[in-house]
């Protein structure tokens, strides 16, 4: 059975332009990881001009990833991105299942991971008297779900705004380190230490994000010719931008200094303003996750729209509020799943019953031990995550067999050997999630199985709803 097509309808045009796109996908991948992951970097590689070729491999890997769904945007430019490729490809269920393992697991929880870096730097600049991370956290989601209920547009304003602010503040912080270099740090010797592998492990990490812009296709004028230009804009704009960040932070500390730095860009900015830069990075990277996070908001909603129009069981998820010209519904949905993962994996109460959940049945509870919220959060949704893109970039595979005759106003150039080695960067990522996140994975995992319950129950009900309407 072919997959519903129906798209969930606002009441207002669309509002999102080419620059827009570009701004959504740049502002979701550009978030505080690029602060976290630059050493983690550098300590496994062996040199410099090492480190700086793998953020490039980083980057020519993600634009094969971009003109893949340069395509499938390009031939079904609905909402809903990997929604519809994968429904299209292998059917209604395994779309429900990817909506819903976005819906309770991936992106929500990438909505949890932003909100706890913007809380952890928040506390780090107001000092001792600030509140607990978890209820700053939960505040950044609420606030910027609601502007995003506002409207359409106000959404769009604070996004551009923020990542306005983010590119700022990032070249702040290349010319801190060409104020201080001295030219020759580049040259470091090099050394054996360390592993490419899990290097290129946190380099993907950072560059994850780009193909949020496909959830809101429906948004974006003329998204057959916009979305496909804005993937491979955006993502060549986030290559560039990570690669002269990087370059910063070598020419300024030095490799030794950089790849041993615990805060790495706090480290560069005190060299040029003082103690104060510390407190002056705290702000940047709060604004960085802001940035992220408004944009995960903003796509999130838009997928779980599509998801609500196409299946009985998400169907509330499906209305757009009349007036607003808002899934009203989903980002409620995605604010309050959101706040229970802050809650859940980020504290202590929330660990301890999902501690004594898991002893419950038997198995090992997950090591809490030296992890924040941002790490737990990550690891547990990791091996879902890449799981649902592997299948993404096989569909296109048999979106080209099961639909021949749809227009692809783009086409991946080197088909098919572009498209394999896409599947194959996601299978060897699989693999080393996986490994990363231990027992975890099943955190990540459990929901999957009470999402094909629902759908087992709810599917024949829809089937005969959809009978009744012919």
């Amino acid at each position: 059975m072919r997959a519903a097509t129906g798209e969930p309808k606002s009441s207002q045009p669309p509002a999102l332009g080419l620059t827009d796109a570009i701004a959504i996908i740049i502002g979701i991948v550009i978030g505080a990881g690029i602060y976290e992951t630059a050493p983690l970097v550098l300590a496994n590689v062996s040199s410099p001009l090492v480190a700086l070729g793998v953020w490039a491999l980083g980057g020519v890997l993600s634009l094969v990833g971009a003109v893949c769904y340069a395509e499938l945007t390009s031939a079904y430019p609905h909402s809903g991105g990997d929604y519809v490729y994968l429904s299209r490809a292998f059917g209604r269920a395994t779309g429900f299942l990817f909506g819903w393992a976005q819906l309770t697991v991936i992106l929500t929880g990438s909505i949890g991971m932003m909100a706890y870096v913007f809380a952890d730097y928040a506390t780090a600049a107001w000092g001792p008297s600030a509140p607990s991370t978890a209820v700053l956290a939960i505040a950044s989601v609420v606030l910027l779900t609601l502007l995003n209920i506002v409207s359409v547009n106000s959404g769009r304003r604070t996004q551009n705004v923020l990542t306005a602010l983010k590119v700022v503040g990032i070249s702040s912080i290349v010319i801190a380190g060409l104020a201080v270099g001295d030219g020759v740090k580049l040259a470091a010797p090099r050394t054996g230490e360390g592993s490419l592998g899990l290097a290129m492990i946190f380099v993907l990490y950072t560059f994850g994000g780009w193909n949020d812009a496909a959830f809101v296709a429906s948004e974006v004028k003329s998204p057959e010719r916009n979305l496909p230009r804005a993937l491979v804009l955006g993502t060549l704009a986030i290559t560039a931008i990570y690669l002269v960040i990087n370059a910063a932070f070598i020419w300024g500390l030095g490799f030794e200094r950089a790849r041993a730095s615990d805060a790495i860009a706090a480290e560069l900015l005190s060299e040029v303003i003082g103690p104060m830069g510390g407190r002056v990075m705290a702000v940047i990277v709060m604004v960085s996750a802001l940035g992220a996070l408004s944009g995960l908001i903003f796509t999130g909603a838009r997928l779980f729209a599509k998801v609500g129009a196409d299946h009985t069981a998400l169907g509330a998820c499906g209305v757009w509020h009349p007036r607003l010209g808002v899934p009203l519904v989903s980002l409620l949905a995605q604010a309050a799943i959101s706040i229970v993962l802050i809650l859940a994996l980020g504290t202590t109460a929330g660990r301890a019953l999902i501690g004594g959940a898991v002893r419950a049945i038997g198995l090992a509870e997950p090591a809490w031990a030296g992890h924040g919220g941002f790490d737990v959060l990550l690891r547990a949704t990791a091996p879902v995550f890449w799981g649902f893109f592997l299948m993404t970039g096989l569909s296109l595979f048999v979106l080209r067999v099961r639909d021949p005759d749809t227009a692809r106003p783009f086409r991946v150039p080197g088909y098919p050997w572009v498209p394999l080695l896409f599947c194959a960067t996601c299978a060897y990522m699989v693999q080393a999630a996986v490994l990363y996140a231990g027992s975890l994975t099943l955190v990540g995992l459990a929901p999957l199985a009470l999402g094909l319950v629902l759908y087992a129950a709810r599917a024949p009900l829809q089937l005969t709803g959809e009978r009744k309407r012919a």
